[in-house]
């Protein structure tokens, strides 16, 4: 029985380093390059208009759910969230340096950090330290973001697909913890809350992702 539960994980491991052996020698692609200028900053404009970037900036609280049960209270007006995961229950006050914050506090932080990044990429093409750049596709309009400052792995690149409608329908990401380049994940699940529109669910064909238990406070 061992030696067969043993031989079935195996199997699955040797599998998945296959899959990703192929994954990266056929899907990998390098950063495309992009005009900078007019063309980029209006359709970041664009994106930010249709979204409601106006509405967003004045929300006070966000709350949701990331995957493997990572559930967060942000408060965007005190700049501190609520992080809980397994039996953890970890507060953060984001304008304190990270070098303060213990090792829990510092694993709550990259949770948070990455988690809702995949709620709110749309509305931080304008963050300090962004480079925007108009790329041709072929299905939409593309957007290159890439952050040379802040997070925890700057230096990471973002290709967005936008439609006509200036909503993005996936992006393609160059990032340090993805080893595969030019990964393409959909941004889809669009709900209204209060006004601006939110992305819940990212499927692609690795895995798919999905956000629950979207709220927001004014």
């Amino acid at each position: 029985m061992i030696k067969s539960v043993f031989k079935f994980l195996l199997t699955g491991l040797v599998t998945l380093i296959i899959i990703g052996v192929l994954a990266f020698f056929f899907i990998d692609e390098s950063v495309p390059s992009g005009t900078k200028g007019q063309d980029a900053e209006e359709l970041a404009d664009e994106m930010l208009k249709a979204l409601n970037k106006s509405a967003f900036d004045t929300v006070s609280v966000i709350e949701f759910t990331y995957p493997r049960g990572h559930s967060y209270v942000w408060n965007r007006s005190e700049n501190t969230v609520q992080v809980r995961w397994d039996q953890n229950d970890v507060f953060l006050n984001l304008n304190e340096s990270t070098e303060e914050f213990s090792s829990l506090q510092y694993e709550a932080y990259e949770y948070f950090i990455n988690d809702s990044f995949w709620l709110i990429a749309p509305f931080k093409v304008r963050d300090n330290g962004v480079i925007r750049s108009f790329v041709d596709v072929e299905d939409g309009r593309g957007l290159l973001v890439t952050y040379t400052s802040g997070g925890v792995t700057p230096g990471d690149s973002y290709l967005w697909i936008i439609d006509q409608n200036g909503f993005p329908t996936a992006w393609k990401l160059w990032t340090s913890n993805v080893p595969i380049g030019g990964l393409k994940i959909g941004w889809g699940g669009w709900v209204e809350k209060g006004g601006v529109w939110f992305s819940t669910f990212h499927p692609s064909q690795i895995i798919d992702l999905e956000i629950t238990n979207l709220k927001v406070t004014y």
